[in-house]
């Protein structure tokens, strides 16, 4: 079994950065793809970012490349996403998740912290 908890949203002006983190609990943890997904009102989930179980596959949404930073520590069982030069439209509940990639549906998910971004 696989928890997951998310930390370090929060308001920020647009332009501005943030780093959230995903607390992993579980011996598992280092063997999973792990990832982001966001939700924003009224929108469906969509993904964000997934890193590979040793970190040397990651793959970006469209949105987010060039901007966003995914990164694993797994001594620490903590995923990380680095936001530089945020947008309003970058106001969501982001949610750790899984396994994770582009075409992988999570089995694990966290309960979500809020970024909202300010214009």
């Amino acid at each position: 079994q696989v928890q997951l908890v998310e930390s370090g949203g929060g308001l920020v002006q647009a332009g501005g950065s943030l780093r959230i983190s995903c607390a992993a609990s579980g011996i598992t943890f280092r063997w999973l793809d792990a990832g982001w997904f966001r939700q924003a009102p009224g929108k469906e989930r969509e993904f964000v970012a997934a890193i590979d179980r040793n970190g040397g596959s990651i793959d970006y949404a469209d949105s987010v490349k060039g901007r966003f930073t995914i990164s694993r520590d797994n001594a620490k069982r903590t995923v990380y996403l680095e936001m530089n030069s945020l947008k309003p439209e970058d106001t969501a509940v982001y949610y750790c998740a899984a396994p994770a990639g582009i075409a992988t549906t999570p089995n694990y998910w966290g309960q979500g912290t809020q970024v909202t971004v300010s214009s």
